[in-house]
This record gives C-alpha cells, structure tokens and sequence, in this order.
C-alpha cells in the first residue's frame, strides 16, 4: 500500500517532487565540488613537497656510510629502497634517503633502523612536512597537525547546513499532507510506518539526483583546475596541477550526500508521524496568517495587497529563512569580493606596476651568487636591445645617529622620535643602514646622474626619510633624513665597525625596483669599496640582481625575446630566476581573473542554492496556497490583484538580501579604501558597479521566475472547487 501511494503521489505532484530532486542534486553536487577541490589540493601539495624536497620519508646522516650498510637498511621489510643523496652528501658527511612501504610505522622503525647500523636518534632526519600530508606526525609531538581534522570540521559544517537548506524542501512536501496523513493514522497507520513511508520516498526521488549532482561536481572540479592552470600558468615556482580523482572520494561523497538527504527527511518526517489523528486531521492545510502582526512599510506603500502578501511571507517566514540568508550571502560575497580584488589591482598597480615601470623592463635572480663572482657584465651590455644593466647586491649594517646630525626639516616635525618610532640608546638613535652595492660601471653612471663628480671611493647616501606626521603611506612625503655638512659614515655589523667616506647625499635612488625602508639610511657603494673596506665588516645577501632596461618602447613579444636571450647566456654558469614587467603585470591580471571568477562561481552556487529554495517554496506551497487565494477571491480579489500579491512577495524576497547588502558593501568600500589610504574617487573611478548590478538583477530575474510559475499554475485552478474539495492526493 504504501509503496503504491508514494508512487502515485510522486507521480501527481511532479513541482514538489522536482524541488526535492533539484535540493538533492545541488546537495552532492556541493559535496562532491568541495570534497574534490580539497582532494586535488592536497596532491597538488604533495607533489610540490615531493618536487621541492624529495620523497624520502626519512634519512640517515653520519660521516661513514658504506654499499653493507646500505644492504643492512634495505633487508629491512619495511624498507622500500635506501639511496646516497649524492647532492647533500659530503666528504665529512653521507646523506642516505629512505623510502618505506608503510610509512605510518617510520617513527618506530628510523630509531630500530639507527639502532642496528650502531647510530644514535640524532643521525635521522624525517621529511615531516611530506609526512604531515599523509596525517602522520610524531607521537612525541605535543602540537600534532590538525590538517584532516580541519578538513573534518569544513565537511561537518557544509552537511549541516545542507541538511538545514535540504529540510526545507521536504518540510514544505510532506507538510502539504498533514491532512491526509492523519486520515491514515486515523485508520491503524503507525507512526513507524508513515516514517518509512517518507523515508522511502526521499530515498526514491534523491538516488538519481544524488549521482548526477556527484559526478556534476566532478566536472565542476576539473573545469576549477584547469581554470587555475591557465590564469597561474605564468606564476614562478609553481608546477601545473594535474586533475586527479579517487574510487574512495567518490564513495565518500555518495554516502555523505545520502546521509545529508536521510537526515534532511528524517527531521520532518519524524515530527509529522508524532502528531496525533485529531492534530493532523484539523490541518487544513492553509498557511496560518497571523492576523496580530501587520506589515506597516508594505500596507503604507502598496495598500491591502501589500499588508497580504507581508502576512503571506511572515507566514512562511520560517521555510523562506535559508533562501534570504543564501541570497544574502552570495550577493554580499560577491559584492565585497570584487570590490576587494578591485582594490588590490588598484593598490598593487599604483604601488608597483605604475611606480617602477620605468625602473625595470627585466630582473635576473642570481642564486647563492656574489656579485663579484658575476662576469657576464660586457657581454650583457652588448646585447641588443639593452639599454643599461645594473648587476647588485644588498647588505645590511647599522649606524648610529645623535640628535645633533638630525636635519633641520627632521627636527621641525619632532624628530626621530615620534616620526621613526626610534628610542635612544645613550644619547644616539639605532638607525638601519642598508647596502646596496653597485658594479663600479653603474656606480659611477648613477654619480653622473646627481651631477657629482665620479669616483669608487666613496658611498652616495640617500638622505630622505618618511614624514610620517604629515602624509599617509599612500601618498608619501619625505624630508631630509641628517646634515649633510658630515663627510663620513660609521657602519656597524657583528660587534665591528668601519668608517667609511661620503661623496655625496642624495634624495634620487638609483633606477632599480627595491622599496626601501621608511625609517632607514640606505648607502649606495661600488664593487671596488665593498671588497676593499666593507666585505670583511658586513655579511651580504646570498642572492645578487641583475636589472635590465630595454631600449625604445618594450612590447610583451621584445622583452621575451630578449628575457630569452639573457637566460641563455647566464644560466649556463648560473643558477637564476627571471622574470619581465610586462608577463608580471599580466600574470598578475590573470590572477586576479581567475580570483574572481573561482569565488564568483562559488556565490553563484550559493544563490542557486537559495533560488532554489525559493521555487521550493514557491511550488511547494501550492496546495496551500490554493486554500488562502480561494478565500481572497470569496471576498472580491480579482486575479489581477493577487498577480500584483505575487509580484509583491517577489519584490520583498529578492530585495531584502540586496537592500542589506548594499549599505554593507558601502561601509566595507569605505573602510578599505581609508585604511589603504586611497583616495576614494580613485576607487569609485574603477568600482566594478556593473557585475553587482547583473548579479543583482540575476537573482531578481530568477526570484520573479519562480513566482511567475507559481502564479499561473495557480490561477489556472478553480479556486472555488478547492473550498470544496480536499483529496488525498
């Protein structure tokens, strides 16, 4: 009997039915996304790990370790193979990678491995980072990972809240038949058995929904990888991510998904089933309008259609809950991500792209190199296309500075003091005093420039400082940063100190793309004085820099050609990272694109989620709804008057999320844009207002669809025959 009866009312109450299959496809299709993503995030972390690192899971050091030793370590069962890293190795040191089959067991089995080659535990090493993607840490570790239990807690959350969103759906289903249920347990029906009856049916209309939605979200996943890939296709540093699924993700997510519907029709399937015959024969069915409470603003605006369809939705405030709060959601997600990302473009080109456009057209990273082991200099100069190429090297040192070298302008606004936030220190102020060391060549090409006479003996200080007092960080002012009447500098670095000689103060940096400390004095010196007097003081960086300027008007296609010919001639002897303005600033754009667009595709998941929840209820109500029009129309409401009802409700559902989201967004723009500094119409000049307004009018459009269904199929019925008619199905 019962099987016959969900059977046939599946099968005449196809709106209600199509709203519990579309909850359940947008369920697993969720699941399934989000369980794949993280899934594809965490072997893409892997293989970085494993590109960076190795895939060893653990290693021995010591400074004898022999082919016999190697033979004891593999013959252990758990040992996959063990190999002489060969590039750690040294001659007072062996480094030999290990490999397990098992690897959950390598906390126990390195010390026993250790044990039998006659070594103590601090000759093993464990590749902890690779290990903690596979959940295995220490077990003497106090702090363990909390990576899969993370992971645990973000799929608990998303259930619950399907199962809140999916609730709806059934609720609305099985509450339009209160009536008729309670005919039947007027008749000997149990409570148990209305419950599986409901539970049955969810499971019917949500088997197929659930595997469509689980391999849409499959697809959804892929399309999200490649979509990555293509806009981080030119980001240094990164491999391309290679789609990956796995049987056990998608069982995962099949049983989650079958749980969250379960649950969802469980909840009131079992509230249903525990009133009595009398409770639910009484239900008419209708919605319970509260008479009491009267929607003020709606009345005053649109008269007694507008204090109806306020009752109407006050009502079914309850099922309509989860709708306004992902329309909510999603709208304000979208809002304040793109006016975000819209003020990080505007605040990276301003402080990067568009301040050193003309300082760089090409940088090459040289790895671990000094500048003085560089010797391709000439030959760079002689390419074609290069305009002039800066080969250097940054340090770091300190100097101390007393009241009395502070610069008149310095001293007006209050001093070190408040404008650097630097104490004294016996009288003198601890001031940073970065290195920038130049080849001998440009050094004396950059004193040229600030009209000085060119010389190697001696250092150019950039003698500017932050006004701190009287310009915000966006817009800097500077004033001098000491007199310039002093003729030496004292460096001090690692306890030692040198005097060194001053050719000259300068407010004009050297063409190269570095940001240089507020607070600092920076000193600019040539190769010649830095291996003579400074080498032996202060330690420099490990890396060095080549910055190169292109002649003419670079384009994107010359400046790969010519970032093409550097790499060739340097990489041969070097190790080097490049990179070129015009591909950073694209790459750059890219990534930002891709933002996005991957965070727009999950609030436009988000509203469909929410407008989906709006046709629930708008066909799921129907039947009610039949009842409550039937008797305006008993009293003299014509159907073109219950059409302007609908187009009220339509009017309050998706205009409540947009008219709270828009002050929110407002309030954030405003916060954002004082806290970087920005000058507002800058922001408002480039303010992406025309993508809010089609999402907006999107999920106006989609809101007023549902109601336009609802609304005609429910004036095509008789209404006055549903006054008199209550069947079963």
């Amino acid at each position: 009997m019962w099987k016959n009866y969900a059977r046939s009312y599946i099968k005449n109450n196809r709106a209600s039915s199509i709203s519990i299959m579309a909850a359940a496809l947008l369920a697993a299709m969720f699941l399934s996304l989000l369980c794949s993503i993280a899934y594809n995030f965490w072997a893409y972390d892997v293989e970085q790990i494993i590109l960076e690192e190795g895939g060893w899971q653990g290693r021995i050091i010591c400074e004898t370790l022999g082919a016999d030793d190697l033979s004891v370590i593999s013959q252990f069962a758990n040992v996959e193979k063990a190999v002489i890293n060969e590039e750690l190795s040294q001659k007072e040191k062996i480094v030999a990678d290990v490999y397990l089959k098992n690897a959950r067991t390598i906390y126990r089995d390195m010390p026993f491995i250790a044990a039998q080659l006659g070594l103590s535990k601090d000759s093993i090493q464990y590749n902890s980072l690779l290990l903690s993607r596979y959940f295995i840490h220490d077990p003497g570790d106090e702090e363990p990972p909390m990576l899969l239990a993370l992971y645990a807690v973000i799929l608990i959350i998303v259930a619950v809240s399907l199962i809140l969103i999916i609730r709806g759906s059934f609720e609305l289903s099985m509450n339009a038949r209160i009536h008729q249920f309670g005919i039947f347990s007027s008749v000997g029906a149990t409570p148990r058995q209305i419950r599986t009856c409901l539970l049955q049916e969810a499971a019917v209309l949500s088997i197929v929904p659930m595997l469509l939605g689980s391999m849409l979200g499959i697809l959804i996943s892929c399309g999200v990888i490649k979509t990555i890939n293509f806009f981080a296709a030119d980001v240094s540093g990164r491999h391309d991510a290679v789609f990956q699924y796995h049987p056990s993700i998608f069982a995962v997510t099949v049983f989650i998904s079958f749980l969250t519907v379960i649950f969802s029709a469980w909840i009131p399937a079992r509230n249903l089933s525990r009133m009595t015959p009398l409770e639910a024969i009484r239900n008419t069915s209708g919605l319970l309008l509260n008479k009491t409470k009267h929607s003020r603003i709606l009345s005053y605006i649109f008269g007694i259609k507008g204090e109806l369809a306020g009752n109407a939705l006050k009502a079914r405030k309850k099922h309509l809950r989860i709708s306004t709060l992902s329309l909510l959601l999603s709208f304000l997600g979208f809002s304040i991500m793109l006016c975000f990302t819209a003020l990080a473009d505007i605040s990276t080109r301003y402080t990067y792209f568009e301040r050193y456009q003309d300082a760089w057209d090409i940088m090459i990273t040289l790895k671990d190199t000094e500048i003085s082991d560089f010797g391709f200099t000439d030959e760079l100069l002689n390419i074609s296309g290069i305009q002039d190429a800066t080969v250097y090297q940054k340090a770091k040192a300190l100097t101390f500075l007393s009241e009395g070298l502070q610069s008149d302008e310095l001293s007006s606004i209050g001093g070190l003091e408040p404008v650097g936030g630097m104490p004294k220190t016996d009288g003198q102020f601890q001031v940073s005093a970065p290195i920038v060391i130049l080849d001998d060549t440009s050094f004396l090409d950059f004193c040229s420039q600030i009209a000085i006479t060119p010389s190697l003996d001696g250092a150019v200080v950039l003698n500017q400082i932050w006004d701190s007092i009287n310009s915000s960080f966006r817009y800097k002012k500077y004033v001098p940063f000491v007199r310039e009447d002093n003729q030496t500098t004292i460096l001090y670095k690692n306890g030692k100190t040198v005097e060194i000689p001053v050719l000259s103060y300068t407010q004009t940096a050297p063409a190269l793309r570095e940001e240089y400390d507020n607070y600092a004095l920076v000193h600019f010196i040539p190769l010649t004085m830095w291996n003579k007097t400074l080498g032996e003081v202060c330690e420099a960086e490990s890396d060095s820099y080549i910055r190169i300027l292109s002649d003419g008007a670079a384009n994107l296609t010359d400046l790969n050609g010519l970032e093409q010919e550097i790499v060739q001639l340097v990489s041969e002897q070097y190790e080097i990272e490049s990179e070129n303005r015009i591909q950073e600033r694209l790459s750059n754009d890219r990534l930002i694109q891709g933002m996005v667009m991957i965070f727009g595709a999950f609030c436009v998941l988000l509203a469909m989620i929410g407008i989906t929840n709006v046709f629930s209820n708008t066909l799921g109500f129907l039947r009610q709804r039949k009842r409550e029009f039937a008797g305006y129309m008993s009293i003299g409401l014509t159907p073109g008057e219950m059409r302007k009802m609908f187009c009220i409700e339509a009017f309050v559902i998706a205009g409540k999320p947009l008219l709270i989201t828009l002050p929110l967004t407002v309030l954030f723009v405003q916060f954002a844009v004082t806290a970087s500094s920005l000058d507002p119409m800058v922001f408002w000049s480039e303010a992406p207002i025309l993508p809010i307004v089609i999402f907006a009018a999107a999920i106006v459009l989609f809101v007023a669809l549902a109601y336009y269904i609802g609304g005609k199929r429910l004036l095509q019925c008789d209404l006055n025959e549903t006054l008199r008619n209550d069947t079963l199905i």
